[in-house]
């Protein structure tokens, strides 16, 4: 049976339709995750889902722990990660109701963690294609099957956050051919990459940030209004998509730290080598 985790975003607090319902506490040596991990069954998947921001939406995107929330689907045993999210729509053609799986990223975070290493390791994962080509897929074939409008690609800005763009970062982003922005999925997308989970995204699109000349500036009543619909639609794409994946990973996410770890293996203090055992035990 796959285990997929399901991170949700603004909006999605929850997976419907999930039997055999547990919900699981853990820590971490990154800390605590962001809340409960709700484990269940979804069309003979095995399915962990996450509150990125916690039930009730408590915590700003600089403040979520993602090691620990990444960490956590690794120990529950997800080889399979989808993360969503809220984005505003930097291109004409995405449309605030599309939804958006993009292949690439642009990091303008300033202040979060994003590696497990440190402290004694050193790895350098590969990251050029920062999504699982595969899971990628699947969520695009799922939201076409449901008539979705959907974008299979496309580069998502990761800013840090709370507030949303000036109109100056705004342009400036158009011109470096970003499509999205949003303010959490590049953590865990490079952390999935270095715990060999095979990690894709799929953005709903809200607003048109502040670009646009003819629509108004972002509005958060008009955000939560369009998020709602886009929730519904996320929902059945993601129980599409959980039930087509394939039984066994042939991608290269499931084998990112095979060449990573570059560190003297006699060198590696004993607690390090302790708290990444989940994830660096079979090389180190």
């Amino acid at each position: 049976m796959n285990t997929v985790g399901v991170i949700g975003g603004s909006g999605l607090y929850d997976m419907t339709g999930l039997e055999d319902v547990e919900r699981v506490r853990l820590t971490t040596p990154f800390g605590e995750p962001s809340d409960e991990f709700v484990c269940g069954t979804l069309a003979d998947v095995r399915l962990i889902f996450l509150p990125r921001h916690g039930r009730g939406h408590r915590i700003l995107p600089s403040e979520i722990n993602f090691r620990a929330n990444i960490y956590g689907m690794k120990k529950l045993g997800a080889e399979w990660v989808i993360g969503v999210g809220a984005v505003g729509s930097l291109r004409e053609e995405i449309h605030p109701g599309h939804l958006v799986v993009p292949d690439q990223l642009i990091d303008r975070t300033f202040h979060r963690l994003s590696t497990f290493f440190g402290n004694g390791i050193v790895a350098h994962v590969t990251f050029a294609e920062p999504f699982c080509p595969v899971l990628s897929t699947a969520l695009v074939q799922s939201a076409r099957k449901i008539s979705a409008d959907v974008h299979a690609r496309g580069t998502y800005v990761c800013m840090e956050g709370p507030q949303f763009s000036t109109r100056a970062e705004s342009f400036l982003y158009r011109q470096w051919g970003a499509d999205v922005i949003g303010m959490t999925n590049l953590q865990e997308a490079k952390l999935a990459r270095e715990a060999e989970i095979c990690f894709a995204t799929l953005a709903l699109a809200t607003d048109y940030d502040c670009w646009h000349e003819v629509h108004d500036d972002v509005v958060i009543a008009d955000v939560l209004r369009i998020l709602n619909e886009n929730v519904a639609k996320a929902r059945r794409v993601i129980a599409g998509t959980v039930s087509h994946l394939p039984g066994q990973r042939t991608c290269a996410c499931a084998r990112a730290l095979e060449h990573a770890i570059i560190t003297d293996r006699t060198r590696i203090p004993d607690k390090i080598k302790r708290d990444l055992e989940l994830i660096i035990g079979k090389y180190v």
